[in-house]
């Protein structure tokens, strides 16, 4: 599958479940997340990651993940369960399988290790060679600084994902509270790198997601945090209760207003340089003017509400050829 060919899934909201829990893992197959990532890595003991591994398989062969992405948090490269998670989980269930997320992702040999693992596993069992894709976490300060050739690294990359408590500790962070704004610090700790991964997201077409929020209960706080990097850009946050992921959903989709907003410019602009509408590269939309440029920033906005379901409340009317504005 080619880089231009990967499908850009939505992931406003990226549950975290414990590979070793079948209760959590049947509930959620219920919750409206847009994806479920199934974790092998910290959620999971390590006396209980080889049996987590089989639990996996098993509830993504029979499990009902509908409308939802299907992803496996495997260990990272530098521990010695990394090749038997990806082996064990691909060979068992790669066809019910849509990504692999990769942690602690510190160069770009790391993402092509996997891509190369995959790749054989994938010829070995007769799967379509390059469907599976990999997600790469950038957990601390030399995946950060290596962040650009990570993002090119494989051509199976579809997210750049910002690992937050395990950054915070290797950089000495002084702070115990992932995401949050830090007491005596004036600005957004934070901030340089959400930025920094969105770049290099964004120079190969990947999605950037936000790490977690982990004081669970305090949906109010978590709206905050996500608010700033959905701001920036970022396509969606991991969410680990239930309580989260609503809130995921609609902070990391537009308004209703301005979506209908952006596809009145699509219209307007398609209409403003048709021949009907006089083949001009400008006009005015009520009192804005719209060109080539607001046509761009609304696609971002009505691709984003597309991909969330949403249904314009709108629709775009031709000007009369005698008024101001034709």
């Amino acid at each position: 599958m080619s880089e231009s060919a990967r499908p850009q899934r939505p992931r406003r909201s990226c549950l975290a479940v414990p590979g070793s829990n079948p209760r959590f893992l049947e509930k959620a197959q219920g919750l409206p997340a847009d994806q479920v990532f199934l974790d092998l890595e910290d959620a999971c003991a390590p006396l209980a990651k080889p049996e987590a591994r089989h639990t996996i398989v098993k509830f993504l062969n029979e499990g009902d993940w509908t409308g939802k992405a299907r992803v496996v948090r495997v260990n990272d490269w530098t521990t010695e369960w990394t090749y038997r998670d990806v082996v064990t989980v691909v060979e068992g269930a790669g066809q019910n399988l849509d990504a692999i997320m990769l942690p602690k992702v510190q160069n770009a040999a790391q993402v092509q290790a996997l891509d190369l693992l995959l790749t054989q596993i994938e010829k070995t069992m007769g799967f379509e060679v390059g469907k599976i894709g990999i997600e790469a976490q950038i957990e601390n300060a030399a995946g950060l600084v290596n962040v650009d050739e990570i993002a090119a690294a494989s051509p199976r990359l579809e997210t750049i994902i910002f690992g937050p408590a395990d950054f915070m500790a290797s950089i000495n962070m002084k702070s115990l509270v992932v995401g949050a704004l830090i007491p005596g610090y004036p600005a957004d700790p934070y901030h340089y790198i959400l930025m920094r991964i969105l770049m290099a997201a964004r120079m190969h077409n990947l999605q950037a997601i936000d790490g977690p929020f982990l004081q669970i209960r305090d949906v109010d706080a978590f709206r905050e945090v996500a608010g700033r990097s959905a701001a920036l850009g970022f396509d969606g946050k991991w969410v680990l209760h239930p309580g989260q992921v609503e809130a995921a959903n609609e902070i990391y989709s537009p308004s209703q207003e301005d979506y209908d907003h952006a596809e009145l410019i699509l219209d307007a602009y398609d209409y403003c340089t048709s021949e009907a509408g006089g083949k001009k590269g400008s006009a005015m939309l009520g009192d804005e003017m719209i060109d080539e440029a607001s046509r761009k920033m609304a696609l971002v906005i009505a691709g984003k509400g597309r991909a969330a379901g949403m249904t314009r409340t709108t629709s775009f009317a031709a000007p009369n050829a005698h008024s101001p504005e034709a």
